[in-house]
């Protein structure tokens, strides 16, 4: 899907906790999340630990948006 919607000029950045698949799906900007069921938290951490991971990974996203790609790009996040 992602590969239609850049395919039509809409720049989109796909965030997922499998990584090699949506690399393998055709998504171009790649930002990886932490685990399925909580892809941008961790219930064993605080709020305030939460909302910095998921703020730190939308930022990521937004300027992932920025770049013009060719080929497939993992975004690099703080761990």
């Amino acid at each position: 899907m992602t590969k239609e919607i850049e395919r039509a000029g809409i720049p989109i950045v796909q965030m997922a906790n499998l990584v090699s698949i949506a690399k393998t799906v055709g998504s171009n900007r790649i930002v990886p999340t932490i685990s399925i069921p909580y892809p941008l938290g961790d219930p064993n951490t605080s709020v305030e630990e939460q909302w910095k991971l998921r703020k730190h990974r939308v930022g990521v996203a937004l300027d992932a948006l920025e770049k013009e790609l060719e080929d497939a790009t993992i975004f690099e996040v703080k761990v």
